[in-house]
């Protein structure tokens, strides 16, 4: 791991991104559950630093505020004149004797590995990360002696025809000592296609000083892929997925179709998991060995244990799931909620900080909200635990061995008793006793001779009523 006091990393996100034609600025845009720049911030974090700068212009507020609790030193590019330019505004607060890792708020899925590389060749001069591409698109070229030694880098706008030929594109990362940068950088000049001062023109000032500088070439040229319209985000977003897939199933999680799953978060899985199609996987998510995860479920926050089964169109977030049981399908499971081993909550339930203990089971087509429910009940469909009164939320409190019935309404605060029995269709306001019967509805009154209303045209008295005459 890099020694944090021998690194500071500047990251440069002052561009508006016109072509993402979007008021939000670009480097906000997301790319699997998190912007660009979080991505970026994390890769930072890692190398553990002993400081991070942030380039700011075009929407300097904006980005300021949705990382208000990141731990890096903002700094203003007031006017935006090139990456060399933005390099030199967050130079006076780095180190002196601090090497600069220069990276992109738009270049989102760089391995910290690479950038490790880097920094390591940068110890005996300037460093860049290069890749080859077989369409090197307006992505500026590495130009190099017949020798094999980067001489200079030309941006495409400046660049020859023969030079639009090479195939090995500058990344724009890179790595050199803050010394060497405060020197070069005062060098520079916009004498140039874009009026800009332009970063890539220190390479060709250190070769003239007969420095070193060393080229480490990224394998995976879409590792140092940037962003400039929505058509890259989503290219970049699908090769994120990808890896996110190849990590799950190196893990010993088999996916029915790797191509369909999202990843926005971590996944972390025990052996022998099995994810069907269209899963979508949010914040930090947890699976158990053995578990398996049906087509179309979402999961947030969740840990779920070993032997369970999630079914098909179940969203389960913020929440604990046991041992083998079992969820879904078209359940919804909300934050706080705790499910205990072997729950079964079916189709059309919902809960929401409610624990579950052993056994228990709401097989369909109820709501359990702020809900402590004991071990080897049963929850009838239909029922519904009332816990808000329009003002606050009251619990329902449920012991072991209890039986609701269908359509029943508990109305919180309430407790039912171990062994309580409460009958189908009942209303039930206040506490039932260890194994008593609760029937809390009106008594069914049979009418015979009864007839049903016949349908007949409106007459002036209804249309009066109607209009409150």
């Amino acid at each position: 791991m890099i020694a944090n006091n021998a690194l500071e990393v500047v990251v440069l996100a002052a561009g508006k991104g016109t072509r993402m034609r979007s008021a939000l600025p670009k480097v906000l845009h997301d790319l699997a559950g998190r912007t660009m720049l979080g991505h970026v911030l994390h890769t930072a974090a890692a190398l553990q630093p002993q400081a991070v700068h942030v380039v700011v212009g075009h929407g300097a507020d904006v980005v300021r505020e949705r990382f208000g609790d990141t731990n890096v030193n903002w700094v203003v590019q007031e006017q935006q004149l090139g990456t060399g330019h933005a390099v030199a505004q967050a130079l006076p607060a780095v180190a002196e004797a601090a090497h600069v890792l220069v990276l992109y708020g738009d270049v989102p899925l760089t391995p910290v590995t690479l950038l490790q590389q880097c920094f390591a060749a940068a110890q005996a001069g300037p460093a860049l990360i290069t890749a080859r591409m077989p369409d090197p698109a307006q992505l500026g070229r590495i130009v190099r002696s017949a020798a094999g030694d980067v001489e200079r880098i030309v941006e495409y706008k400046d660049a020859s025809d023969a030079e639009r030929a090479i195939d090995e594109i500058n990344s724009g990362i890179l790595c050199a000592s803050a010394d060497f940068l405060r020197d070069h950088l005062n060098r520079l000049d916009s004498d140039n296609a874009q009026g800009e001062y332009y970063l890539t023109d220190v390479i060709g000032s250190a070769v003239a000083d007969g420095l070193p500088v060393t080229a480490v070439v990224a394998e995976e040229p879409l590792d140092v892929a940037g962003v400039n319209d929505r058509v890259q985000l989503a290219e970049l977003e699908r090769e994120y997925q990808a890896r996110a897939a190849v990590e799950l199933m190196r893990g010993g999680a088999t996916l029915r179709d790797p191509a369909r799953i999202d990843v926005r978060g971590t996944v972390r899985t025990g052996s022998d998991c099995l994810i069907d199609i269209n899963a979508v996987f949010e914040g930090d998510v947890v699976l158990g060995n053995d578990v398996t995860i049906g087509p179309n479920c979402v999961l947030v926050d969740a840990e779920i244990g070993s032997g369970t089964v999630v079914h098909a169109n179940t969203v389960v977030e913020g929440a604990h799931i046991g041992e083998r049981c079992s969820i879904g399908p078209f359940a919804r499971i909300r934050p706080g909620s705790e499910f205990a081993e072997g729950v079964k909550v079916g189709n059309f339930v919902e809960t929401k900080k409610s624990r579950l203990a052993a056994g228990a089971k709401a097989n369909h087509l109820a709501y359990l909200g702020d809900a402590t429910i004991g071990e080897s009940v049963n929850i009838g469909a239909g029922t519904i635990t009332c816990n808000y009164d329009g003002i606050n939320k009251h619990r329902t409190e449920i012991g072991d061995d209890v039986f609701v019935g269908t359509n029943a309404t508990l109305v919180a605060p309430l407790s039912l008793g171990d062994g309580a029995f409460v009958a189908a269709g009942s209303t039930v306001t206040t506490r039932v006793g260890d194994g008593s019967l609760a029937v809390g509805r009106a008594r069914q009154r049979n009418i015979d001779g009864w007839t049903r209303p016949d349908k007949r045209a409106p007459t002036d008295t209804d249309e009066s009523s109607r209009n409150g005459s």
